[in-house]
């Protein structure tokens, strides 16, 4: 008996019939969501990676150069991957640098090996990443395809697009910055102790990348506290985003007691004396970068100087690393408290240098192809004009929530930039928030003109 077509319908069964009926228009607006989204990923992700590709393929041959322009952290994971000492010495631990890049680095070494290709395919995965959330914040709260623009922007940003393939700590800055910003605006939006302790976690890494994002976490407590109005379950949330990041940031702080011998995050604080003493206004407005300030003889050498001299010349010499957090930061106060007038000058020079669209400093070292460098010096101003313009005029296209907190984030950076000093490469991790604006300012200006457009032929 020849068996028909509704024997096998499986709408026929008394058991599916219980079951809703999802309706098909609503079936065929998720395909279509799930398309778009598939689509603007493989958008984003080749003009994230090809680029990228095309500079780690002509400079595969700095990418790992030893102990010149390598970032402090590369040569600590080496030295622990060869010793077991998270230091610049076997045998000698420091606390001289913030952890998070070793800590990135460590383990891609030990499974992969240190290879330009590594270190190169790595950081491309970090900035497709970043680029992703850049386009996720902007599509939940400005529009898909102001987010698209946005995550565009910051995936051809000439800067990044050779800063990223380098070995460099602030690849994973902007990673973190654009996570804190949308975890951030969920918790403006609508208060969740568990998105709280996940900002927590997130707000310790970043301390543990960048000790100078210590205070982030209080300005943005007191941003949620004035949005969600005080009360004890405000009061809870913001305690436990706190805690959360003491959590994180405490095991590295304990072993810096046991291992280096003070509560730190990191003992470097001769930075911040080089970005604030009397020499340091000539060398910037000469054209040099705080590295180059004149270190009197009298000075005591870092941690980093003295892996110098074991790696150049086989000497070994103790630091106490300690004992020079309050030498320098006493150099610090004094210069403030007898020279306020330099440091304002200074200020206003770190803020020339953080927003202006040409690239600050000049490289201070390393070897790197030259005619890369050049290129990216000469298309950067080109590029960031328009998009700080546009950022400019975002601001009044975007909502008041989305607007302050963004302006809130720019603001920390122009604080850091005038107590530290500002530079290109501590404005690009944060620059996702001035594409974010632009890409707003972008969709309006074309919406206008496609209802303009539309006015002028009807």
């Amino acid at each position: 008996m020849r068996r028909t077509r509704a024997s096998y319908d499986p709408v026929h069964s008394d058991l599916l019939r219980t079951l809703p009926r999802v309706p098909q228009d609503a079936l065929g607006r998720v395909g279509r969501l799930l398309a778009a989204r598939r689509s603007v990923y493989l958008t984003v992700g080749a003009a994230v990676v090809l680029p990228r590709l095309a500079v780690v393929l002509i400079e595969r041959g700095q990418i790992t150069q030893p102990f010149t322009y390598a970032e402090k952290s590369d040569d600590i994971a080496r030295i622990y991957l060869s010793s077991g000492t998270f230091g610049f010495i076997p045998g000698m631990p420091t606390a001289y640098t913030q952890p998070l890049y070793s800590f990135f680095l460590i383990p891609l070494y030990w499974t992969f090996g240190r290879s330009w290709e590594v270190i190169g395919s790595a950081q491309i995965v970090v900035s497709l990443v970043t680029a992703i959330l850049v386009y996720e914040i902007g599509r939940r709260w400005l529009d898909r395809w102001a987010g698209l623009a946005a995550a565009l922007i910051v995936a051809f940003h000439p800067y990044a697009i050779w800063h990223d393939v380098h070995v460099n700590r602030e690849i994973l800055d902007g990673l973190i910055a654009a996570a804190i910003f949308l975890i951030a605006m969920r918790l403006i939006d609508r208060r969740s102790v568990v998105l709280a302790a996940a900002l927590g976690v997130v707000f310790g890494l970043a301390i543990l990348g960048n000790v100078r994002l210590t205070v982030l976490p209080l300005v943005l407590a007191a941003l949620f506290l004035y949005y969600w109005r005080p009360s004890r379950e405000s009061f809870v949330a913001i305690s436990v985003m706190i805690v959360a990041a003491v959590v994180v940031v405490t095991p590295w702080v304990v072993r810096n007691k046991v291992s280096v011998g003070c509560f730190a995050v990191t003992t470097d604080s001769r930075a911040l004396w080089e970005a604030n003493n009397p020499a340091t206004l000539g060398v910037l407005r000469s054209g040099g970068w705080i590295d180059n300030v004149p270190l009197p003889k009298s000075f005591p050498p870092s941690a980093q100087d003295a892996g110098r001299a074991y790696h150049r010349r086989g000497k070994i010499f103790s630091v106490d690393e300690c004992a020079q957090v309050p030498f320098y930061e006493h150099k610090v106060e004094h210069f403030w408290e007898h020279d306020p007038i330099e440091k304002v000058k200074l200020a206003a020079q770190g803020t020339l240098m953080l927003w202006s669209p040409k690239v600050s400093p000049p490289e201070t070292g390393g070897v790197t192809v030259k005619w890369v460098t050049g290129l990216r010096e000469t298309v950067e101003p080109v590029y960031m004009t328009p998009v700080l313009l546009l950022a400019l005029f975002g601001l009044t296209r975007v909502r008041r929530r989305f607007a302050v907190l963004a302006l809130t984030f720019l603001a920390y950076q122009w604080a850091l930039a005038m107590i530290f000093v500002g530079a290109t490469r501590y404005r690009v991790p944060w620059d996702f928030v001035s594409a974010l604006l632009a890409a707003a300012a972008l969709v309006d200006l074309s919406e206008r003109w496609r209802r303009r457009r539309g006015a002028v032929q009807t």
